[in-house]
This record gives C-alpha cells, sequence and structure tokens, in this order.
C-alpha cells in the first residue's frame, strides 16, 4: 500500500462518505481498511466509501465502459458491498465536477445496480435518475422492541422495507438492526425507513441501513419510501398516468423524488465536498492487522 493515500470527504443530506479517487483501480481496499476508514473515533469518519474507478479497470464494470467512464465502487461503512447508494451518487458526481473530470449537465455513473444518469445543476442540485423500483411480493413485517409493523418491500437495486408509525421516536435507538419476518424476505440483509405523515406529498423518514446503522439519510430509502406512500395514497403514477413528487424530509436534511407513469424515479438534492487530505499508509495497514 503506498505511503500516502489521497481523499475527499463530502455529504448529501448529511450521508457522509469518504472519497478515494483510484482511477486505475490500484489501491486495495480491503473491508477491514475500509472499516477502520469509516470508524468515527478511530478512523477518519463515513457513513460509506465512494471508491472512484474507471469503469474500464473494474472487472465489475468493465461492461459498461460504453456507457458510463466512471464507476462507483460503493462500500458501506463496515467494509461490506453494497449496490447501490443514492446520495452516494450525487457526492460521486460532485466529486468528478469538483475534480475537473466532468462538467455542469448530464452524464452517466456506472454501479453495481446498473448505469445511473445524473444531471449537476447550476444552482447545485443534484439529480439522480434511480431506475424503476422493484415491489416483490409477499408480506413483511419489521419489529422494534415490542412493537411491530406491516412493511412494504420495496427494492432499489438495494432492498428496503418501509413500515409507517405514528411517531419516529417509535424506532427507538435504531443501534441495532430491526429485526424483520419472515427471515427468507432479505437473506443479504436490508434497509429499514420508518415514516411519519408531515403534509400533503410530503413525509419524514428514519432509516437503519444495513452494514452502517442510523444514517442522517439514504436516497435509496427515501425513493422507497416515496414508491411506498404513492401505493398506500392511491397515487401510483403506472395507475393514474400523472407522474407524483413527494417531498422526503431525512434527519440530514430534505430530498424531492418523482416517479413517472414509466416508472422511472428521480431524486434532487444537494451534494458537498467538505474536505480533502491524505491517508498515511502505514496507519492504514497497522488499523487492519
Amino acid at each position: 500500500m503506498s505511503t500516502r493515500i489521497a481523499f475527499l470527504k463530502g455529504h448529501g443530506t448529511e450521508n457522509d462518505f469518504l472519497i478515494v479517487p483510484d482511477p486505475e483501480n490500484v489501491i486495495d481496499l480491503p473491508p477491514a481498511a475500509v472499516a477502520a476508514l469509516c470508524d468515527r473515533r478511530a478512523g477518519i469518519g463515513g457513513d460509506g466509501l465512494l471508491h472512484v474507478v474507471r469503469s474500464a479497470a473494474h472487472p465489475e464494470a468493465a461492461a459498461m465502459a460504453a456507457e458510463a467512464e466512471w464507476f462507483m465502487d460503493y462500500r458501506n461503512g463496515d467494509g461490506s458491498i453494497a449496490e447501490m447508494c443514492g446520495n452516494g451518487v450525487r457526492v460521486f458526481a460532485r466529486y468528478l465536477q469538483y475534480a475537473g473530470l466532468v462538467t455542469e449537465g448530464d452524464l452517466a455513473v456506472a454501479t453495481r445496480a446498473g448505469v445511473k444518469t445524473v444531471h449537476i445543476a447550476k444552482d447545485g442540485d443534484v439529480t439522480v435518475g434511480m431506475g424503476k423500483a422493484r415491489l416483490p411480493e409477499g408480506e413483511v413485517t419489521v419489529s422494534v422492541g415490542e412493537h411491530s409493523w406491516p412493511a412494504r418491500n420495496v427494492n432499489m437495486g438495494n432492498p428496503h422495507a418501509v413500515a409507517f408509525v405514528d411517531d419516529l421516536a417509535d424506532a427507538g435507538s435504531l443501534l441495532t438492526p430491526p429485526p424483520f419476518s419472515p427471515a427468507t424476505a432479505y437473506p443479504d440483509g436490508v434497509n429499514v425507513e420508518f415514516v411519519v405523515d408531515r403534509g400533503p406529498r410530503h413525509v419524514a423518514m428514519r432509516v437503519h441501513e444495513r452494514g452502517s446503522g442510523e444514517t442522517r439519510s439514504c436516497g435509496t430509502g427515501a425513493c422507497a419510501v416515496a414508491v411506498a406512500t404513492a401505493r398506500r395514497d392511491g397515487t401510483d403514477p403506472a395507475v393514474t398516468g400523472t407522474p407524483v413528487t413527494y417531498t422526503v424530509d431525512v434527519p440530514g436534511g430534505r430530498l424531492v423524488i418523482t416517479e413517472r407513469p414509466d416508472g422511472e424515479i428521480e431524486m434532487t438534492g444537494p451534494a458537498v465536498i467538505v474536505a480533502e487530505g491524505e491517508i498515511d499508509g502505514e496507519w492504514l495497514a497497522n488499523a487492519t492487522r
């Protein structure tokens, strides 16, 4: 491992990430290294890590290189791999702009959940085409303590369980993953969203992200919440033929989610680069022994 590794720090609605530029995919980032870096006391701290790699240089993204030059090799805060991170894509795009690799306007980003279209607006917000939600069949229940709620199973390239509650405090501390049933619904774990109404087409949520714990925001989670709320409210665009937009408040800010009649979902929100520096390679090697 090199003596110094460049990094940046950014966030999208306070969902924060380490950013490690590595165009040619030469930096080894095993799970223990990612977990050490994301540790908020002994490391730099972050909900996850964005490994910035040219698609052509990564075996998981090479097939997407003709569509998207850059691949978001996303890792959860515990070092595990995730298919997709909505806030992460916005911060990833902001980094590419910050580094002079792209400009305002449209670009494509490769992810493990496919190629995502991104638009960087002049006002600073970033819009991501999140693709279509899948709604697996079957009843799901999530629990906190002695309380249980039915949940809507929504897949945004990663799995979500969306539960509507009376008060966001009902979600408890979210220090540990909320139990769910049946166990077969999510063999690889699940992101759990707890949702309350704030007004017409306006909701608020808390989330436990698998591999990270409670986070200040979750982009794919906000999309899942908007989809679940639209079905609950009878505003499914595939049925009404009209796009529907929900404002979703998260602890770290606000996201705007639009679902279109063809099922395509767009998420708009801020993305900020806050710092850059260097990781001591010797410290990282020692931290992962």
